[in-house]
């Protein structure tokens, strides 16, 4: 199978926007439509509405409640048991979205285990780390816990747009950070 490096750039780039979504689910898809509406990035035909201007306000709008949201303590443990089953959709979702040049069964099966699957455990680690953080601190920790979420989100979203083999490796990094933590966390036998 000869992959195009144009094929390659797209899955670093839904790759790095699937792990976005790991930490905000709407942040990485208003990121992706933005770059869309302004032709930064050119998205599968059968997704082209996400660059359209009613996508955009809408995943704008959505991007600043979910932001606030989270800074509301309790709230954001109720937001995390919603989020974790959203984040493997948005993350498959923008993977799909973003793969050039690939045959429908390699793009789904990419999405659905690379997409899904690094938005689903970075989503289930930030889970962890604030239900953790609301019992230790009773909750008075979770808004830095929040702000380092989202601007985690913003930096691999930006970077995922601007220079995607870039946020494949952060996304890696992120990945061995999580791993390492649960590592260290998990009952020993």
């Amino acid at each position: 199978m000869n992959i195009e490096p144009n094929t390659i750039i797209s899955i670093f780039l839904g790759i790095g926007l699937a792990a976005s979504v790991g930490f905000r689910v709407f942040l990485p898809l208003f990121a992706l439509s933005l770059a869309a509406y302004l032709d930064v990035w050119e998205l599968n035909a059968s997704w082209q509405w996400i660059g359209s201007l009613a996508a955009l306000i809408t995943l704008g709008v959505a991007t600043l409640v979910e932001i606030f949201a989270y800074f509301i303590p309790w709230v954001d443990n109720a937001l995390d048991s919603l989020a974790v089953p959203l984040a493997g959709i948005a993350g498959t979702a923008v993977m799909v979205s973003t793969v050039a040049n690939l045959d429908p069964m390699t793009t789904w099966t990419l999405a659905i285990i690379a997409g899904g699957g690094t938005a689903t455990a970075i989503k289930g680690a930030n889970a962890a780390g604030r239900m953790t953080s609301t019992a230790t601190t009773g909750g008075v920790a979770n808004p830095i816990v929040s702000t380092v979420e989202t601007g985690a989100a913003v930096a691999v979203s930006t970077a995922s747009i601007l220079a995607p083999p870039i946020a494949a490796i952060l996304v890696i990094i992120i990945l061995v950070i999580i791993f390492r933590i649960y590592r260290r966390i998990r009952p020993k036998k």
